[in-house]
Formats: C-alpha cells, sequence, structure tokens
C-alpha cells in the first residue's frame, strides 16, 4: 500500500455520529500518509449525486468548537502525524461576514491523497465518488497533479462494515465564564481583532487547538505574541527550545494554512501583557487554563490605562495520557523538550584521525551540572572514561609535560615549598586577568589533549570501545576536534549556583563569577549532540544515561562501521 507524505481528509459525517469514530478514521489515515493531514470538515455532504459538490458554510458552533479539540486530542496517539485542521469555510455568529474564497487555495505541502469518511451503500470503493472526491478537493485546494482517492472507514483495511455510532460527548473546549450552562448547538460570536499568546515551541496540538479557536473568532485580524528573552528564562531546558525565528515560521505556516484570509501579525512577547495590554483595537484574548490569570492582570491593566476589557476565552488543557515520572500531566513543550533528552541531536563527527576500533564521546557542562556523576553511570555501562581534571593534575606535577613551562611563565613563586605547583595561587594569578589565562591554557591545553590521546590508546589495548572524555573546558580548548559526539549535561544557572555553594564552600557571588568566565549551557547545547540533565532525582538520571547509551549503540555500527 502507498504511504503519501501529505494528505486531505474530507469528513462528511456529522459531528455527533463522527467523534465516537474519529479515532480509528485517524489511526487509518496515519497509515497512508506520513507527514501532514489537513482535515476539510463539511458534516452532511454527499459524494453521490450526478452534480459536483460545492464547499458551503459550516455555521461555528460550541459543539464545532469541541469536535475540533476532540480531534486534535485524537491526533495525540500520532505524534509523527502533523495533523491541521482547515478553517477556510467555517463562519462565526458576526455583523462582519469576510467573503467567500472565489480561489483553490494553496497549502504548505500539497496534498498527495484525499481521503474520506464518506460511505457507499455497499461498503465498497465506488469509482464514481472517488472521482467525485477528487474534484471536490482540487476545486477548494491546490493538489498535486496526480491525486489519489480513499474512502476511509473506522475498521479501514479489515473489510468489515463499521458498528453504529455511540453517543458519546465531546471534550469541552471552552470553559464556561459563568455557571450557566451553554449549549453545543449555540453559534460562537465572532470579533474583528483579537490576540492569542504563548511560547509555541514544537508546535504540537494543544497548540493548535489554543491557535485555533483564536482564528475562528478573528474575523479581520489576529495578534500573536511569541515569548521570548526573559520570558524563556523560567522555562523547562531553556537550552532546547527552538529559535524565535524558527518558532516564528512553524506558527505561520500553520497559521496561513488553516485560515489564509486573516491578517497575522506575529510580534515577539516580551513582557507579561504584550499589545493585549496596549492596543486599544483588539476585543478578545485567547488563553489556556494556566494562563487565564494573566489573561485577568491583562484586562485590569488596560482598565487602569483607559481601555476596554478583552473578551477571555479560557481554553482547556489537553492531557498528556502518555506522560512520564516528571512531566507535566497536560501536553506541553516542556515535556517534549525532557523527551529530546539522550537523543542524537544532529549528525555526529566523522574522525578518521582516531582509533579506528574507538568511538569517542566528549561530555561537558557548566560547573555544578552533574557533568561527573553522569561520568560515572557512563563508566558503570562500559565505557572508559578520560577525566582532564586528572590529567591536568600529572601535567602539573613534578617532572610532567607542563610543570617546567608553567614555572617558567609564571615564576617559582607559584610552587609549594616542596616544589609542587600550588594550583591555588596560579588560579588566583590567572583569575580575572584574560592575557594571563590565556598564557596558562596556551601551555595546559596541548599538554592535556596529548594525555588524552594516549588514554584512548590505552582503551584500544583494554578492549573498549567507547571512550568518553570528561572535560568542562572540551569546547573552549577546541577538544571537540578529537571526538565523535559532544554530550552536554545543563542544569538551570540557579541550580548550579546552589550546588557550587554547597560543594566548594564558595560565596554565591564567587559561584557566580566562575559561571561566568565559562561558555555558557546555551553555547555549549548549540555545538552538542546529546544533552543531558541533572535536574531531576538521580533516578530519573540514570535513565536517561541508560537511555543515552542504548541510543548511541544502536547507531555506533551505523556511523562507524569499524566498530562492528
Amino acid at each position: 500500500m502507498a504511504v503519501f507524505r501529505s494528505g486531505l481528509l474530507v469528513l462528511t459525517t456529522p459531528l455527533a455520529s463522527l467523534a465516537p469514530r474519529l479515532a480509528p478514521i485517524l489511526t487509518s489515515a496515519s497509515r497512508l500518509v506520513n507527514h501532514t493531514l489537513y482535515v476539510h470538515l463539511q458534516p452532511g455532504m454527499s459524494l453521490e449525486g450526478p452534480a459536483q459538490p460545492q464547499s458551503s458554510p459550516v455555521q461555528v458552533t460550541f459543539e464545532v468548537l469541541d469536535f475540533i479539540t476532540h480531534l486534535y486530542t485524537g491526533a495525540e496517539v500520532h505524534r509523527d502525524l502533523d495533523v491541521r485542521i482547515l478553517l477556510t469555510n467555517m463562519r462565526t455568529k458576526s455583523a462582519f461576514l469576510p467573503p467567500q474564497p472565489t480561489s483553490v487555495q494553496n497549502l504548505a505541502h500539497p496534498p498527495e491523497v484525499v481521503l474520506t469518511d464518506f460511505q457507499t451503500l455497499d461498503g465498497s470503493q465506488y469509482n464514481p465518488v472517488k472521482q467525485q472526491l477528487e474534484r471536490y478537493a482540487t476545486s477548494c485546494y491546490s493538489c498535486c497533479p496526480r491525486l489519489a482517492s480513499v474512502l476511509l472507514y473506522p475498521d479501514y483495511g479489515t473489510g468489515e462494515l463499521p458498528m453504529e455510532p455511540m453517543d458519546v460527548p465531546l471534550l469541552s473546549t471552552i470553559r464556561p465564564a459563568s455557571p450557566v450552562a451553554r449549549s453545543p448547538k449555540q453559534p460562537v460570536r465572532g470579533y474583528q481583532r483579537g490576540a492569542v499568546g504563548g511560547t509555541f515551541d514544537r508546535l504540537h496540538n494543544a497548540h493548535k487547538v489554543l491557535l485555533s479557536v483564536a482564528c475562528i473568532l478573528a474575523q479581520e485580524q489576529l495578534v500573536v505574541g511569541v515569548a521570548d528573552k526573559d520570558l524563556l528564562k523560567s522555562k523547562v531546558l531553556p537550552e532546547l527550545l527552538q529559535p524565535y525565528a524558527e518558532r516564528v515560521e512553524h506558527l505561520s505556516e500553520f497559521l496561513v494554512d488553516i485560515k489564509p484570509s486573516l491578517t497575522f501579525d506575529i510580534i515577539p512577547l516580551l513582557d507579561p501583557y504584550g499589545p493585549a495590554g496596549s492596543d486599544p483595537s483588539l476585543e478578545f484574548l485567547v488563553v489556556s487554563e494556566e494562563t487565564y490569570r494573566g489573561g485577568m492582570a491583562v484586562n485590569r491593566f488596560r482598565l487602569e490605562n483607559g481601555l476596554e476589557e478583552l473578551a477571555l476565552y479560557q481554553i482547556q488543557l489537553l492531557q498528556d495520557l502518555s506522560r512520564k515520572e516528571n512531566e507535566e500531566d497536560k501536553v506541553s513543550s516542556s515535556s517534549f523538550r525532557q523527551r529530546m533528552l539522550g537523543k542524537l541531536l544532529r549528525p555526529p563527527h566523522n574522525r578518521p584521525e582516531l582509533p579506528p576500533s574507538l568511538y569517542v564521546i566528549g561530555l561537558t557542562g557548566i560547573s555544578g551540572s552533574g557533568k561527573s556523576s553522569v561520568a560515572k553511570r557512563l563508566k558503570d555501562l562500559g565505557a572508559f572514561v578520560i577525566d582532564s581534571d586528572q590529567l591536568g593534575h600529572r601535567a602539573y606535577a613534578p617532572g610532567g609535560p607542563a610543570y617546567q613551562p608553567v614555572v617558567e611563565a609564571f615564576g617559582t613563586d607559584v610552587l609549594h615549598k616542596d616544589g609542587i605547583i600550588n594550583r591555588k595561587v596560579l588560579g588566583s594569578r590567572v583569575f580575572g586577568n584574560k592575557k594571563q589565562l590565556k598564557i596558562l591554557t596556551d601551555i595546559m591545553w596541548p599538554v592535556i589533549a596529548e594525555l588524552a590521546r594516549e588514554e584512548m590508546d590505552r582503551a584500544v589495548t583494554e578492549g573498549k570501545h567507547v571512550c568518553v572524555i570528561d572535560a568542562a573546558m572540551l569546547l573552549e580548548a577546541g577538544w571537540q576536534n578529537m571526538v565523535h559526539e559532544v554530550w552536554t549535561v545543563v542544569i538551570p544557572e540557579t541550580e548550579a549556583v546552589r550546588r557550587i555553594v554547597e560543594r566548594d564552600g564558595l560565596s554565591e557571588a564567587a559561584a557566580q563569577s566562575r559561571l561566568q568566565s565559562q561558555m555558557s549551557g546555551q553555547q555549549l547545547v548549540d555545538q552538542s549532540h546529546v544533552v543531558l540533565s541533572t535536574l531531576w532525582e538521580p533516578h530519573i538520571t540514570k535513565r536517561q544515561v541508560e537511555k543515552a547509551w542504548a541510543l548511541l549503540q544502536e547507531r555506533i555500527p551505523k556511523t562507524y562501521q569499524a566498530l562492528d
């Protein structure tokens, strides 16, 4: 059976009847489409008449909003499939009526196949119906030239007719502002201009619900605030956040796909209020359950500045049924970032100059990150670990390769009475003095690198296939040129300061000063292949490292055939 990258799913069954059958329909569609699945709602449409069916407006009721949430929730089972519900033919209760589209809509990924839940009387792939489906799809959207068509059923592939649908209540999308229950058939009001905000990292189905409601409510313009800079500092694993430009690119593509008739103003959100707090032309604000208080604060701020309150629409969170320990209950980007820990983020380096039977990992992280504990876990799993600090001690020792050059550069006053280099005195000499520090590192880094190469040879002799160089200054020293992959351990700077104070007895100011002299976690991650974090309990770190190790074993034969 052919699998297509992108497809268009035309749903013709009335929503109340379709809801309980949606999961198997999505499962069936996911077998045929592996990239982007566009969904077009046209309940009640028939494909069996002699005349070509025409797209007609769908009145947006609370039932429609709830169905959209239900569909995106169901799509969570197929996370690799990018589902997008098209809103072009949706109409709200509004005095302002946008013009009906007069030409086909261009989509970011032109559909290669059109699917539908429409059922023929005999349950067969009835050819005239398929032809009508193709004509309908191409009259609404710009599709690939050779568009294929498939009639889907909830039990697609089994050869059996579907069971009669059961009445199943849909998930509630908008939490009522008052105890008065709303009717599912109640039309949703439209507005000319409104706003929505968020981080929108790795655009997921909960984001899509939030954005879809905002796009349905807005008839002319939607202002979208995208969190940036200071608003990102409190996020979990901010080092793994997509760059602002990348988040905006994905967001813009999605918004233009689902409702091209809108004007979108996507701007950086640098404070909690954003344009919603100051733009007098805005009429509504869409928030989630967790940002509802922020929406209330925006309205207070507007009243204080002589502006009218915004109509607040509070969207319920999607529950993450596949969450793991220490992840959030809701579908969230922070959980997705946690799931990236231990995974390969970019292709490894090819290092033909390294021993042909040895795969080398460079392990780094800011001071206090827990790098040493990760190194120990990797050693327990079978890696040969090279501790760069220990190599430094060997290099400094009398008779060591760095001893005489250091004494010549910094004088005998950096020595103890017994002739051993006093590293505290030497450290005070170079700390805060870039010129003196460069003199020291120009001596030490090449020496430690040479000692590390000797240790690699010893690893080969001992029959080891994976070697880990544990080095806080790995990237500063340029040692990434002698490893296949860089692995970085990250934690928030506040946690790193707390650990340094507790471990080394330094003041907070001294601990912060130490961190400022190193590359930041973000700078390290930007050059890393794998990221780990010791932010949570030790058993969670252990699980991360074991996951990273298992994935490493899977890719080593593919990346480095000499290891077979």
